[in-house]
């Protein structure tokens, strides 16, 4: 019998092909389609409106007038706009690490299996809450006024002042970022969940060859820490770049003193909503989204020469 013949006579006992059932995604369609519709509506659709009124001259009142990359090019020679620039990545730079430090710093204590661990997970989380407030960035105004908390309790310790920390352009940036490094509570949370994941038989094993404290620390928490790092650095990054409520409430919507708080979100408000440049509002935000994209990229590309897997 034939190789033909053979393949031919397996194939009819296999019988009838039986046809698969269609799945029924009508279901699932049903309750995912609000967030459909709010994603096409909230959020590519403006999108795609921004990106095409960046080449346009657009003042709200008139229509939208195309001009290229006029938006673009003037950008390049627009000092405030540059001078906004260094202010947000001085902000991004000092602010980030001095976060993630309080946050893992604090994780740490608490990890100790204190008393009361709710509470005080709680209590640390809540600035994150509440950082981003209009309140909190009116109270922080009042602490580092010329006659503030801060002052107070600089007297109590015997140096008298009166000089308004958040009215000084040398220090106007520190305060704002102090304020960022407050609002630790959401990684810091990351970071205590992270910890618990750590197996304690590696700790044990570290102790037994000798190592203190701080080795232990550098060898065996750290590296097992990095994915939890690496995730709470690239959160922290986007949400600083996108840091408006405390620059805006803090200088009175202006970027004072000298321009010192002036973030480039808050610039980006003035030209849009004081002067009514939409057109180049809407590039700068392009241009904010594509420098949080590189930032981004970056982090992604550097974190296979220090993020540890378990593979």
């Amino acid at each position: 019998m034939s190789l033909a013949e053979l393949q031919r006579m397996a194939h009819q006992s296999k019988g009838p092909k039986v046809k698969p059932e269609t799945p029924d995604n009508k279901a699932a369609l049903v309750f995912l389609a609000p967030w459909i519709l709010g994603a096409i509506g909230l959020t590519i659709g403006p999108m795609i409106a921004s990106l095409y009124l960046s080449f346009t001259n657009y003042n709200l009142l008139q229509p939208a007038r195309w001009i290229g990359v006029t938006n673009y090019v003037r950008m390049v020679t627009d000092s405030r706009l540059l001078h906004s620039l260094e202010v947000t990545l001085l902000y991004v730079v000092i602010g980030v690490p001095c976060q993630l430090i309080a946050a893992l710093g604090l994780a740490l204590i608490l990890d100790r299996g204190m008393k009361g661990l709710s509470f005080y997970r709680s209590a640390f989380y809540l600035p994150s809450l509440l950082g981003s407030s209009v309140a909190i960035a009116v109270l922080w105004r009042l602490i580092f006024g010329g006659t503030g908390l801060f002052n107070t309790l600089l007297g109590l310790i015997g140096i008298h002042t009166s000089i308004s920390w958040i009215g000084t352009p040398s220090t106007a940036l520190s305060t704002l970022i102090l304020l960022h490094v407050w609002t630790f509570g959401s990684p810091m949370v990351i970071f205590l969940a992270g910890l618990r994941q750590i197996p304690t038989e590696l700790y044990e094993a570290a102790a037994t060859d000798g190592a203190s404290v701080g080795q232990q620390f550098r060898h065996v928490t750290i590296p097992l820490l990095t994915p939890i790092i690496f995730f709470n650095l690239v959160l922290a990054v986007i949400n600083a770049f996108q840091a408006f409520t405390q620059a805006y409430i803090v200088s009175g919507g202006t970027g004072a003193p000298a321009d010192s708080t002036l973030f480039y979100t808050l610039y980006l408000y003035l030209q849009g909503f004081r002067s009514f440049k939409m057109g180049y509002a809407s590039a700068m935000a392009w241009i904010l989204v594509i420098l949080v994209a590189l930032f981004t990229i970056v982090n992604f590309f550097l974190s296979k020469y220090w993020v540890h897997y378990d593979d």
